[in-house]
């Protein structure tokens, strides 16, 4: 199961208001890349897709493809807004490394 933060929900009601498409969820997803070898991403999804994982958290349906889930279960997710600048963080349970920027993690 993976955790939104309050300011995390607003954030993305945020961006979900402001789109002019009929928006289904928010994709979270585990991609390989980044400096520690797999990073996340975020998108807002106009559909389910088959065999999502559709979690709904305070009013906001998160959508986790099956080869994410194992990797995501747990997370918490916040959404940092500060003079340094603004985005999502992950606290990933799963992660046995990290990169500095906090943008990807290595299992």
């Amino acid at each position: 199961m993976i955790t939104l933060t309050e300011s995390a929900i607003a954030a993305v009601n945020r961006f979900i208001d402001s789109s002019d498409k009929n928006i289904a969820g928010l994709r979270i997803k585990v991609d390989g890349g980044g400096c520690s070898g797999l990073q996340y991403r975020l998108r807002l999804e106009e559909t389910i897709a088959e065999g999502d994982l559709v979690q709904e958290m305070n009013g906001l349906t998160m959508l986790i493809d099956e080869a994410s889930q194992p990797l995501l279960d747990g997370v918490t997710v916040d959404f940092i807004d500060s003079m340094e600048g603004s985005g999502f963080k992950f606290e990933n349970p799963n992660a046995t490394g990290s990169c500095g920027c906090g943008k990807s993690f290595a299992c």
